[in-house]
Parts: structure tokens; C-alpha cells; sequence
């Protein structure tokens, strides 16, 4: 599957909406492999969550590490209900998908997958498109080795992914994609999901 259909499939996925934190994402089993995909801003509350950005720890065990308080408020919604599908030993391959505050809740996905399933490490694929930053300060080399696999594609001069700013502590983690580096998109533009899926029709296989 190329990252065009990946991305095109993250944009008409038939979204599953939870009314705690307005969170929403839609699963599905092919073979032996799980997807799941995270839905853009989609409302007032969507958006009371994306700038909510005061750091929270995220693991309180031996591996503390901090992340965007308000994406993590809505992973925490949907976590119970993937962890099901997420520790059925039968899935053998993951894939993760996400668009805008979607690719935020895809990237804390991402680690919950590979934190839960070590077995199949290998196996799970992050992508955030359009991924805001969502992990604040130093990470420890375990937390780095889960999200390796995550990619965050940037197109052009989205300013989502420039936000958190940098300078209050926000990082991007994983492999950072930039596509459309030749475009003249302003930072708002540059986000569209139209202009992503014209860059993305140019990408390789995902």
C-alpha cells in the first residue's frame, strides 16, 4: 500500500465518535494484519484538546516520559476500547494512521502497540500526516526504539507541525518526511489534505 492510499483511506475511514473528549477512530482486520486510523479536528472540543499543551507524564513507571496533555486525554479515551484488538495474538502486523490531531493520537497509539505487542515490534508502522509535535523533552533510548518506526510526513511548510513551537519543549520523534519542499503553499495551505494527497501521489510504496 502506498502512503497516497494510506492517507486517502485515513481521510474517508467511517470514523467511530466517542462523546468523552470528542475522540474518534475506526478499526479494521484484514487477515492477520489490524488498522487503525485517527480522525482530524473535528470539532470545538477537538480543538479545546489541541491547545491544551502543558506537558503531562505519560509513563509514571521506570521509563517517565512526558507528552501534550491534551493528546493524551483523548488516547486515554480510546485506549480501552483498541485493547482488545491490540492484544489479540492472532494480529501479526499493525498499521497506525492518522491526519492533523489524528496523527497525534496515532503517534501515542503507535507506542502503545509496540509497547504492548514486543512480539511483533517489527511489524507496526506509524503515520502521522500533518503530526503536530506531541512529545516534550528528552526521551530515554527504549521510548526512541519504540517510535522508530513512526513517520511523521510534513508537506511542504504545514504549520501544524510546527506546533507545539519548539522552544517550549515539544519535539517530533520517529523519521520526519518532508514532502513538497519545492511547493509555494503558505504554512495553512500546506496542511489541506488535497495538497497532501497531491504530494503523496509522487511517494513510493509506504
Amino acid at each position: 500500500m502506498t502512503m497516497y492510499q494510506l492517507f486517502d483511506r485515513t481521510l474517508r475511514a467511517p470514523y467511530l465518535q466517542i462523546k468523552e473528549n470528542a475522540a474518534s477512530y475506526f478499526s479494521k482486520r484484514e487477515g492477520n494484519a489490524l488498522y487503525l486510523f485517527f480522525e482530524k479536528s473535528n470539532g470545538a472540543t477537538d480543538w479545546k484538546n489541541n491547545l491544551d499543551f502543558p506537558a503531562k507524564p505519560y509513563r509514571s513507571m521506570s521509563e517517565l516520559w512526558f507528552v501534550h496533555r491534551g493528546f493524551l486525554r483523548v488516547f486515554r479515551t480510546i485506549e480501552p476500547l483498541i485493547t482488545p484488538l491490540v492484544s489479540d495474538k492472532s494480529v501479526k502486523k499493525i498499521v497506525i494512521s492518522g491526519y492533523s490531531h489524528g496523527a497525534a493520537i496515532a503517534l501515542l497509539c503507535h507506542e502503545f502497540c509496540v509497547f504492548n505487542r514486543p512480539d511483533i515490534a517489527t511489524n507496526i508502522v506509524g503515520f502521522g500526516f500533518g503530526c503536530p509535535r506531541v512529545v516534550w523533552g528528552f526521551l530515554r533510548k527504549s521510548v526512541k526504539t519504540r517510535l522508530k518506526n513512526f513517520t511523521v510526513v510534513r508537506n511542504c511548510r504545514d504549520i501544524v507541525t510546527h506546533l507545539p513551537p519548539w522552544i517550549l519543549g515539544y519535539r517530533h520523534v520517529g523519521r520526519v518526511l518532508h514532502i513538497g519542499r519545492e511547493r509555494r503553499l503558505s504554512g495553512v495551505d500546506s496542511h489541506r489534505p488535497e495538497y497532501y494527497l497531491e504530494e503523496l501521489s509522487r511517494e513510493v510504496t509506504a
